[in-house]
């Protein structure tokens, strides 16, 4: 009985894993920065327990990404950019390089 790694292989898997991956981190950098104008705009109030709980997630999964960025590139008259510039380094990824990735690692494996 075949599972179901030993069908797709090793690098077919990891280019899944990878993928998915860089695509629902993309998402929380989108949820980000709509909480951030939804708090800033006042329409949600971030002393309800449940925004406070999201807000904090968000904040620990994608401040120290975007404070990389910041330090190379930082808010310019008032517009932080790094989100946007995370969302293309994360298209970047996809596009090229865990699709190289993964044909070196079929090359390498067999």
């Amino acid at each position: 009985m075949h599972t179901t790694v030993d069908v797709m292989g090793p690098s077919l898997l990891l280019y899944i894993v990878l993928q998915r991956a860089l695509q629902i981190y993309s998402w929380i950098v989108i949820a980000s920065v709509v909480m951030s104008w939804l708090l800033n705009f006042n329409v949600v109030n971030y002393h309800n327990n449940f925004v406070r709980m999201g807000v904090r997630f968000v904040d620990a999964v994608t401040e120290p990404v975007f404070r990389l960025v910041r330090r190379v590139l930082p808010p310019i008259g008032g517009l932080d950019f790094s989100p946007l510039v995370v969302l293309g380094v994360i298209w970047v990824l996809q596009a090229f390089v865990v699709p190289q990735l993964t044909i070196l690692l079929t090359n390498i494996i067999g």
